[in-house]
Parts: structure tokens; C-alpha cells; sequence
């Protein structure tokens, strides 16, 4: 720590770092031409990225004291490592048309890369950026659901040009080269860092520092009925919206009659709501609190579900499904600024890593429960239903952890009033 950091270069090397991971989410672009290629069928090739999913959220568990044993940087780099052999080895995989290697390529090396590297970079954004969290992690979250949307074109004519192995090869190399160049310079500040706008801010009493509510380890924490409470709305909100992403084509085609073609348009349009709902959420999320924010979420949500089953418009209808998507990206970015604030940092990484276990549940849960309800009913319509009423129960949840902070809160005051009287 002796060369001095810049924390929105700080910043950018998360940015990179996710940019890299995310491009994970771009999947569905090599399905068709590697199962026509070798012969595999959709569902053997899918069972690639379902493996990388499920690994990417248990991973982020198992390895989160890893990471704060070991630091941002070192944990950066197995993360780089891990899913570049997981990306380019699924070229070798191609290559000699081994099905079980690229399972464990694709699958198992990049879902373990994933995991790491999501975690990595977001503790020490949380202590770069004291006065604006919910923005700092909002920015590298951002740049994970981005990252699908700038690799799907290039990979498709990549593949299209070079073939599918050698495609496999240079993607591989760019997700290694700029996770390392993000790697080496993430660093975490001195204890207690502030920047200098805010050190002011606080001397003249124009701003207050607003503490945690406690500063806990990951197993203290788990104890805790408000860590179970954030874990229950994360996964019915990841739940939502995994569901949401999987179905909204012919969902949207079925329910309200949108063409092929501009069902396909709505996709592509709620990959940007995705990622502008992890920005906006977060950065909202600094002015008027977490609790607040996730509150708004569910509230939206009530609504969105509860009207789905009557809407006749075509407009409106891709309006509500939108807003779900900002609801499902906003709530992984808002989730380590919560963290922190609930938690502390001391152990942010690891207790960040549990909670994402929700992540893979929900990506089991949300296809599962949509699957099931369409194949028994032979309609979605259903769908809404059920769903209005998980969202219901994360809406209550939600008041109950607003007003449960607000009494430690108040409490807090209470205590730091007597100390000084």
C-alpha cells in the first residue's frame, strides 16, 4: 500500500474483472453451433452452463473466506486463471470432440472462476467508496450483466470466421489478459480511508457518518434472523426474475400475442433493463437506503403480477416485464452495499458469498416452477399468480427488516446520546 490508489481505477479493474465473468451469460450463442458441429444434442450442451451456474453461486460460498483470508488480488487472479482454462479449454474440448471435457472446461473450471471472481472485487469497493456504495458495487455489477451483451456479437462472428475452437481460444485469452490487468491493481485502503470531499463534508458537520449496524464475521452473521431475513427476499427476487428471463419470449407471444420477431426485440431490450436496473437501483439506493429500495422492488413487483393475468396490451404488458428485470438486476447490486450496511465489512466477502447461494437456488427454482405450472396448466397465466404470492411474503419481509433496522438504529442513537451525556 505504499503507491497511492485511485479508487475509480479501483473501480474500473472490477468493472473488468465482471466485464470478463459476465460474458458467461452470452451462452445461448453457442448452443445451436456446437451441438450442430458435433453432433451433441441442445440438452447435452446446456448441461455446460447449468453446471457453470449452479457452481457459480455454491462457489462464491465455499470460497468467500477464501477471499478475505487471501485478499482481492490473489483471489482475482485464481479467478482468472480458473475461467480463462475454463473458457479456452472448451476450445480444446470442441477440437477433439470430447463431450466430458467440455463439461468440466465450460462447466466446472469457469463456474468455479465465476464464482471467485464475482465476489472478489466488491468488499473493496465497499471500503473505496464509504460515501457511495450502492454506486460502487452498482458499477461492477453493471459491468457483469453487460458483459453478455458486448461477447454474444462478437462470439457469433467469431465463430462464424475462425470456428468455434479457435473462438474458444481468443475469448478465453481476452477474459485472462483483462482479468489479470484488473487483478493487479485491486487493492483494499488503509483502515478507515475516506475521500478527502467527505473527511470535509464530515469536519464542517454538513454530513454524518451513518455507521454500520454491526461489524460481524461470516459465521456471526448466519446466526443473525436478518441475514436469513436479506437471504428469503434475494432468493423470491432472483427467483422472479430468473423466472421472467427464462419464459419472456413465448411467454410474451402466448399471453398478449407479440410476433416472434418482437418477442425476440424484448429479450434484447430487457438485457439492458438487467443492467441499467443494477446501476440505477444501487445508485438510488445511496440516497434513500437499501431497505427502502427493496421495499420499492417488491412493491413494484405486487403489481407487475397481480395485473399480468388482465393486461391486453402489448406496451404495457413488456412495460411490467421490463420493470421486473430492473427489480431482479437491482437487487444483486444493491445486495454488498446491504451487506455492509447490516454487516459491517470485516468479513463482507464471505457473508456476500453466502447469500449468494440464492442465486443458483433461484436459477433452479425460477425455470423449474414456470416449467411445471405451464406443462400441468397448459398456460402461464398461472404463473402470475404464484409468483404474486412468493413476492407477497418478500414484501412483508422486507417492512419487517426496514422497521427491525430502524429500531437498532434508534437504539444505536439512544446508546451514543448516553455515552456522551
Amino acid at each position: 500500500m505504499n503507491t497511492p490508489k485511485n479508487r475509480w481505477f479501483i473501480a474500473l479493474s472490477a468493472i473488468a474483472i465482471h466485464l470478463s465473468i459476465g460474458a458467461a451469460y452470452a451462452y445461448s450463442v453457442y448452443t445451436y453451433p456446437i451441438s450442430q458441429a458435433m453432433g451433441w444434442s441442445a440438452t447435452e450442451v446446456t448441461i455446460a452452463f447449468t453446471i457453470m451456474m449452479a457452481l457459480a453461486g455454491s462457489s462464491a460460498a465455499l470460497f468467500g473466506k477464501f477471499v478475505e483470508r487471501n485478499g482481492p488480488r490473489k483471489s482475482a487472479m485464481l479467478a482468472a486463471v480458473l475461467f480463462g482454462i475454463g473458457q479456452a479449454g472448451s476450445g480444446v474440448a470442441i477440437a477433439i470432440g470430447s463431450l466430458p471435457l467440455f463439461l468440466l472446461t465450460y462447466g466446472v473450471a469457469s463456474g468455479l472462476g465465476l464464482g471467485i471472481g464475482y465476489i472478489s472485487p466488491v468488499s473493496t469497493l465497499v471500503k473505496w467508496f464509504p460515501d457511495r456504495r450502492g454506486l460502487a458495487t452498482g458499477m461492477a455489477v453493471l459491468g457483469f450483466g453487460t458483459g453478455a451483451l458486448i461477447t454474444a456479437p462478437i462470439a457469433a462472428y467469431l465463430m462464424g470466421t475462425i470456428g468455434i475452437s479457435n473462438t474458444f481460444y481468443l475469448l478465453g485469452s481476452c477474459y485472462f489478459i483483462l482479468m489479470i490487468l484488473g487483478a493487479s491493481y485491486i487493492a483494499p485502503p488503509v483502515e478507515g480511508w475516506m475521500p478527502a470531499a467527505m473527511k470535509k463534508d464530515i469536519a464542517s458537520g454538513k454530513k454524518i457518518v451513518k455507521k454500520d449496524l454491526q461489524q460481524l464475521t461470516s459465521k456471526e452473521a448466519v446466526k443473525t434472523k436478518r441475514f436469513w431475513m436479506l437471504w428469503t427476499m434475494m432468493l423470491i427476487n432472483t427467483t422472479a426474475g430468473i423466472m421472467m428471463i427464462s419464459v419472456a419470449s413465448p411467454m410474451a407471444q402466448e399471453v398478449v400475442g407479440l410476433s416472434a420477431a418482437a418477442a425476440a426485440t424484448l429479450v434484447g431490450i430487457m438485457g439492458i433493463f438487467n443492467g441499467g436496473g443494477r446501476l440505477g437501483w444501487a445508485a438510488v439506493s445511496d440516497y434513500i437506503g437499501r431497505p427502502t429500495v427493496f421495499v420499492i422492488f417488491f412493491s413494484i413487483q405486487i403489481v407487475a403480477f397481480l395485473t399480468l393475468p388482465f393486461i391486453t396490451s402489448v406496451i404495457l404488458f413488456q412495460i411490467l416485464i421490463l420493470l421486473v428485470v430492473s427489480c431482479y438486476g437491482g437487487g444483486f447490486s444493491n445486495l454488498p452495499a446491504f451487506v455492509g450496511d447490516l454487516f459491517g465489512t470485516k468479513q463482507l466477502g464471505a457473508i456476500h458469498g453466502y447469500l449468494l447461494t440464492t442465486w443458483s437456488l433461484g436459477g433452479v427454482f425460477g425455470p423449474m416452477i414456470v416449467s411445471q405450472i405451464r406443462e400441468r396448466t397448459d398456460s402461464y397465466i398461472p404463473v402470475f399468480y404464484v409468483f404474486f404470492a412468493l413476492i407477497l411474503i418478500a414484501f412483508i419481509v422486507s417492512i419487517m427488516m426496514k422497521l427491525d433496522i430502524k429500531k437498532s438504529e434508534k437504539a444505536l442513537r439512544e446508546k451514543q446520546e448516553h455515552a456522551v451525556s
